[in-house]
């Protein structure tokens, strides 16, 4: 037994040993962002962009995913430098009035975006025979639990553990038996239209893939983890995998889709129905995958929307806030947690709900709010007074900036071209 626990001992401090022990111990906000990030309205989004265009949209996963690097890299890097929110950055160099606002606007969206997480849920077990009406109560219990009664530490570990189950959307793709080849083609030369039916479905995939309140909960999480500069490079390695886990997922969906939905021209409404109309097709099983994802997801964003909308909320107007903190500590925190969760609950429980239009716009008012969160970034993270010697480079300027121009351009394209549809009679 010595000389086995010696031989341990030694292994575990060889650099390579050493370098993975200490990245598993950083693994976290980026990792758990960027997962999250396919939440029931991301499943949704690019289940219908699937099963209407084919492998039409697979395309636009390329420039987002360089995008949402940059972008999340400079949440950390504020994160880090300022040891800030960035709620209480944009009050601080913005003012209550603009902060006001927005927040406002990201508060009503994230009310939209927890429905839509519950709607998830809820459609998800009813493949296994269980009722909204049960399922929806029960695991907003759970959450609740989860949060008030746990601490970061415990809840990080679960959070790394549903974005790793998030990866059995490779399983269902791989059995719908997709074209590769043609997925090869609708890369390299998309198949671009202009039309408003595609231009939603693009601005929603980008208003899914990054979100406005991502940004607040990634910078939230780096702070409430205490991540210190000296610990940037493996943070860093952190936010490139989450993204990766975010494209992974998001192209094996579209794929899953395609491949059957599409192929078949079968026409769906949300993940649910993806997932039922799996099953003659690529069989029970990948059914079940399917709509097991879309649990796990659904979970997963329940939490840590509400989480990123009572954070950004609190740090804005100088409340106290954090997982880690107890009930009574951070009344308002845990206040608004119920409240957004308690609105998402009975949104979905009312009969009939338009759960649809409710998923789709609610990712759509995501991008449209998206720019502002970005150009305030953008100008915070460049200004030499709040990050010192740690501003933007050249690329990841460019790089912002030129998302942040896309989205208003096809935000406002949604509304200028169906007037120039009708003045041209087309």
């Amino acid at each position: 037994m010595t000389i086995l626990r010696k031989l341990f001992e030694k292994i575990r401090e060889t650099p390579l040993v050493r370098n993975i022990v200490f990245f598993a111990a950083i693994l976290g906000p980026g990792v758990i962002t960027g997962s999250v990030d396919n939440d029931a309205g991301g499943i949704t989004t690019y289940s219908v962009a699937g099963a209407m265009y084919g492998y039409d949209l697979i395309w636009t996963l390329i420039p987002c995913f360089v995008a949402l690097i940059v972008v999340q890299e400079m949440n950390l890097r504020m994160g880090i430098y300022t040891g800030k929110g960035l709620a209480d950055l944009i009050r601080e160099n913005f003012g209550v009035k603009f902060s006001f606002f927005l927040f406002l606007g990201l508060f009503l969206a994230d009310i939209g975006n927890t429905a839509t997480e519950f709607a998830g849920v809820a459609g998800s077990l009813q493949i296994f025979g269980i009722s909204k009406y049960i399922s929806v109560p029960v695991t907003a219990l759970g959450v609740w639990f989860l949060v008030t009664k746990g601490n970061y530490k415990v809840t990080e570990r679960i959070f790394l553990l549903f974005s790793f189950c998030l990866l059995s959307y490779i399983v269902s793709a791989v059995l719908a038996q997709p074209h590769w080849g043609e997925i090869g083609i609708a890369v390299i030369k998309p198949h671009i239209r202009f039309e408003k039916e595609y231009l939603i479905l693009v601005l929603g995939m980008i208003g899914t893939t990054i979100a406005p309140w991502m940004q607040f909960y990634m910078q939230s999480a780096v702070i409430e983890r205490g991540t210190k500069p000296e610990e940037y490079k493996w943070a860093l390695i952190d936010v490139v995998v989450g993204c990766a886990v975010t494209v992974v997922v998001a192209f094996f969906i579209i794929v899953s889709c395609a491949a059957t939905l599409h192929h078949n021209g079968i026409v769906i409404n949300e993940a649910k129905d993806a997932a039922m109309a799996l099953k003659p097709f690529a069989g029970a099983f990948a059914s079940e995958v399917f709509a097991f994802g879309l649990f796990i997801a659904s979970v997963f964003s329940a939490t840590i929307l509400p989480l990123a909308t009572s954070f950004y909320i609190c740090q804005a107007f100088g409340f106290e806030a954090g997982i880690d903190k107890r009930v009574e500590e951070a009344p308002q925190f845990y206040t608004l947690f119920a409240s957004i969760m308690t609105f998402g609950v009975a949104i979905i429980l009312i009969p009939n709900a338009p759960l649809i239009h409710i998923t789709i716009w609610t990712q759509i008012f995501n991008a449209i709010l998206l720019p502002l969160v970005l150009i305030s970034m953008v100008i915070m993270v460049n200004n030499k007074d709040i990050m010192g010697a740690h501003v933007n480079n050249p690329f990841q300027n460019v790089t912002a900036w030129t998302t942040t121009g896309v989205l208003v351009v096809l935000s406002a394209g949604l509304f200028v071209f169906p007037l120039i549809s009708r003045m041209l009679g087309f």
